[in-house]
C-alpha cells in the first residue's frame, strides 16, 4: 500500500536536531469518507466524548459506582448523545451502554459521524504496566458493521516501560491492521502516566509530562493509524509558560504524519478552552473531549435539572470550544499535505485494484 511520507523532529539531550522520515499509510475511499463523516465541512474536528464508562459511574454515584445500573447509564449516555450530537462533528460512544443504544433511540443524528471504542474500560492492575484489553467479543469488523465512521483505541503508554510499551506499540500495530482491512479510519488515544510511585496530578508529574507526551507521539504516530487523540504536554496547574507550551504542541505536530486533537483529560473547562487555544494554534484539528464539556452536568442526580444544565452551560462549553477550533485549527486534510484523490488512487481502473485490496 502506498504511504504518505513526513519529516520527524527529533531533538537528543544535547538540544541537537536531526530528522528522521515518519510514515502512514496512504488514506483509501472508506477511510476519508470517516474522516470527512468526523469532521466539519472545514475538516475540523469538534468532536464529543462520552464512552467513558466507570470514570461516568463514579461521576454520577461518587464512591458507589458499581451500584450504577446499565438503565442509569444508557440514560445518560442518550441525554449527553440527543444534546451535544446534533453540535459536534462526530461523537465517540462505548459498545456497552451508547453506541447501538443512540442509534436505536434516535439520539444521535444521521448527520453526525460516529466513534466507537474498541478497548475495554480500564487497564491491567498486576504490575505488568497499563495494558490495554479489548472488550470481549468486540472488534473492528463489529464497529464497521454498525455503521460507524471511525474505530477509537485508548492506550495507557509510558515509553520508559519497555515490556508495556512494546505491547502497547502491538496493539495499536493491531487496530490498525483491521481498520486498513475494513476500511475505516483509526484514531489512537495516548494517555501517559506515573511510575516508581510518581502520581499525575502532581508537581513532580507536571515537570516530566511535557516529555512523556512527546516521546509517546514519537513512539506511536508512525505506526499508521488515521487520527491522534493527544494530551495537551503540560498541566496548566503547574505551567504557565505559553512560549514553552506552544513549543511542545509544535513539537507533537512534528511527530505526527497523520492529524491530531486534543483531549481533555476531564480538566475544568477553563483551562481546556486555553489548551484549545495553544493546541490548534499549533498544528492540531480540533478537539475529542468530554467530561471538561458535560462532567458538572452528570453529577445533577434529579433528570430535569440535569438536561437543563446540559442544554444550557453544557452547550454553552462545547460551543466556546468548537468557535476556537474553527479559528485556530488546522484542517485535516492541509495536515495531509496531499490531494484526497492522489492519496486515495482514484482514477481510471480504481474498482479492480479496491476490490483486490
Amino acid at each position: 500500500m502506498p504511504t504518505s511520507v513526513s519529516l520527524l523532529q527529533i531533538s537528543d539531550d544535547k538540544g541537537e536536531t536531526t530528522m528522521a522520515v515518519a510514515t502512514a499509510p496512504a488514506l483509501t475511499v472508506g477511510k476519508i469518507r470517516g474522516l470527512q463523516q468526523i469532521s466539519t465541512a472545514r475538516g475540523i474536528f469538534t468532536m464529543t466524548a462520552m464512552d467513558q464508562r466507570g470514570s461516568l459511574a463514579e461521576l454520577m454515584a461518587p464512591g458507589k459506582a458499581d451500584s450504577v445500573s446499565y438503565e442509569a447509564l444508557k440514560a445518560v449516555k442518550l441525554e449527553l448523545a440527543s444534546t451535544f450530537g446534533p453540535i459536534s462533528s462526530a461523537v465517540l460512544l462505548d459498545p456497552l451502554y451508547g453506541a447501538a443504544e443512540a442509534i436505536a433511540y434516535g439520539a444521535l443524528p444521521g448527520s453526525t459521524g460516529l466513534l466507537v471504542a474498541w478497548e475495554e474500560s480500564g487497564y491491567t492492575a498486576d504490575g505488568s504496566g497499563r495494558l490495554t484489553r479489548v472488550e470481549r467479543g468486540w472488534n473492528v469488523e463489529k464497529i464497521k458493521r454498525m455503521g460507524a465512521s471511525a474505530v477509537k483505541l485508548l492506550v495507557y503508554y509510558h515509553p520508559d516501560e519497555a515490556h508495556s510499551a512494546a505491547h502497547q506499540q502491538e496493539i495499536v500495530r493491531q487496530v490498525v491492521a483491521d481498520c486498513r482491512k475494513y476500511d475505516i479510519p483509526a484514531v489512537v488515544e495516548a494517555v501517559s502516566y506515573g511510575i516508581n510511585g510518581m502520581k499525575a496530578g502532581t508537581a513532580e508529574f507536571a515537570a516530566v509530562k511535557p516529555d512523556l507526551v512527546i516521546r509517546t507521539a514519537r513512539d506511536l504516530c508512525p505506526l499508521g493509524f488515521d487520527v491522534f487523540k493527544a494530551e495537551f504536554p503540560a498541566d496548566l496547574n503547574f505551567e504557565h509558560d505559553e512560549r514553552k507550551m506552544a513549543d511542545w504542541c509544535r513539537q507533537i505536530d512534528a511527530a505526527c504524519p497523520q492529524p491530531w486533537v486534543i483531549l481533555s483529560a476531564g480538566v475544568d473547562i477553563d483551562l481546556f478552552r486555553k489548551q484549545v487555544e495553544m493546541a490548534c494554534g499549533n498544528g492540531a484539528s480540533g478537539f475529542l473531549a468530554g467530561r471538561a464539556i458535560w462532567k458538572d452536568g452528570v453529577r445533577i442526580s434529579d433528570a430535569q435539572q440535569r438536561q437543563h444544565w446540559l442544554q444550557t452551560e453544557g452547550v454553552a462549553n462545547l460551543k466556546s470550544c468548537i468557535a476556537l477550533a474553527e479559528h485556530y485549527a488546522t484542517p485535516w486534510t492541509a495536515k495531509i499535505g496531499r490531494s484526497l484523490p492522489e492519496l486515495a488512487g482514484v482514477k481510471e481502473g480504481w474498482l479492480e485494484r479496491y476490490a483486490e485490496a
